[in-house]
């Protein structure tokens, strides 16, 4: 069995767009016939350059390759051009196509991915959900208002789930570090003590920043927060500075999470080697595919941490992560993001279910891709997957970050 055909769908979710603008699913054919599906979360350049890049990176060290050669192909990309460092846009394009061959391999043995990593160690994964707007909620105003966000938040203990998150700290800025406004520390403060209020202990509170803060603000931020007593702290300041994320962690009580923005076990080892964080929050289509981050599990195992995988990208993304999750001893929690896009996108095939994910015990990655659904929602727009904001910190009249969404897919 070989690698032998590709296929790229840039596929757009529906506005508002929970997932980000677009969504890069890859389908891998081998020469006997099998179809794996995998997900780029790469987003640092634009999905038409993203194409040529996953092209290549498929045609010069994938195709007609064994898809057992997992090892093998990581190595060639890893190596590639004289690297052998973490690439963030390469690791992105090989991430989705090593995912599409853990898919094929299921298939090709009529086994579930997680069979094939080391068995099944978890039942059921614990599931944890981003707080949107409800339905009846005002969009523009809901991600400044802590009393909204308590109405989602018991939404969502109402469906079931035990973790929440939410960012109500300040704007998403290109500019690396900032002291917050006290107005985003008040803010903070009134999310957790009227999201807390709502739930009481039957959940626990996720408080993320996107990396916004100088070392010295995301502690006084911390400290803040520490009576409310959250799960964790998400990214306190920009991930390209372990050294100082780790004098966060030594100074607040609360544990430090990190990882969306990384790839490779080298760069995540670097981070649990300085003690910057405690719980791991890879995201599988970015951070070297499934059996880069396995390694990476017990490489936590190791230091005493917890995996956490991120999903802020489409659901095939999230069939790698749960299967990963499903084989690992150290898994926290899985992000879920619950849409109809979702859902139908892979027909119904993964949910939540009382907060957690039962893993698919269907062959490969236990999906079924609606592919004239992907293909019925082109991608024609220019900007990337994510953006941050040029203007800075606002400390006159408050800030927010709009919940990673675009009012539109454009």
């Amino acid at each position: 069995m070989r690698l032998q055909d590709l296929d790229i769908i840039v596929t757009a979710p529906p506005a508002p767009g929970w997932g980000g603008r677009y969504w890069i699913l890859v389908k891998v054919t081998t020469d006997t016939g099998i179809t794996g599906w995998g997900e780029c979360y790469a987003s640092s350049v634009g999905p038409k350059a993203m194409r040529v890049v996953i092209e290549d990176v498929f045609e010069r060290h994938m195709q007609g390759e064994n898809p057992e050669n997992i090892e093998l192909m990581f190595r060639r990309v890893y190596s590639s051009g004289f690297t052998q460092r973490p690439d963030l846009t390469v690791m992105g394009a090989f991430s989705g196509l090593e995912i599409a061959c853990w898919d094929i391999l299921g298939k090709a043995r009529e086994r579930p991915v997680h069979a094939l990593l080391g068995g099944k160690m978890n039942d059921h994964i614990r599931a944890y959900t981003y707080l949107y707007p409800l339905p009846h909620h005002d969009i523009a105003a809901f991600w400044n208002s802590p009393e909204m966000a308590a109405e989602s938040a018991a939404d969502c203990i109402g469906r079931g789930y035990t973790a929440i998150k939410f960012d109500p700290a300040g704007p998403y800025t290109l500019r690396g570090g900032h002291m917050p406004a006290m107005s985003d520390i008040s803010q903070s403060v009134a999310f957790c003590k009227t999201i807390r209020e709502a739930v009481g202990d039957k959940a626990d509170l996720l408080f993320g920043t996107h990396g916004q803060f100088t070392t010295a603000g995301a502690i006084r931020l911390g400290k803040a927060l520490e009576p409310y007593s959250p799960l964790w702290f998400e990214e306190p300041i920009p991930p390209d500075n372990i050294t100082e994320m780790a004098k966060v962690a030594r100074a607040v009580t609360i544990p430090v999470a990190t990882g969306e923005r990384l790839t490779t076990k080298a760069e995540f080892a670097a981070v649990l080697h300085a003690g910057a964080a405690g719980i791991l929050q890879p995201a599988l289509g970015r951070a070297g595919g499934i059996w880069e981050m396995k390694k990476l599990a017990a490489i936590a195992e190791v230091h005493n941490a917890q995996m956490a995988p991120h999903l802020y990208a489409g659901p095939v993304e999230w069939a790698a992560n749960i299967q990963l999750a499903a084989s690992i001893p150290n898994i926290l929690m899985a992000e879920s993001i619950e849409t109809g896009f979702h859902n139908d996108l892979i027909k119904g095939t993964i949910h939540v279910e009382g907060g957690f994910v039962t893993p698919s015990d269907a062959p490969g990655l236990g999906i079924e891709v609606d592919e004239d659904l992907a293909r019925a929602h082109p991608y024609t727009g220019t900007g990337l997957h994510l953006e941050m904001q040029e203007a800075p910190c606002d400390y006159a009249n408050g800030n927010a970050f709009q919940g990673g969404a675009p009012g539109k897919t454009d």
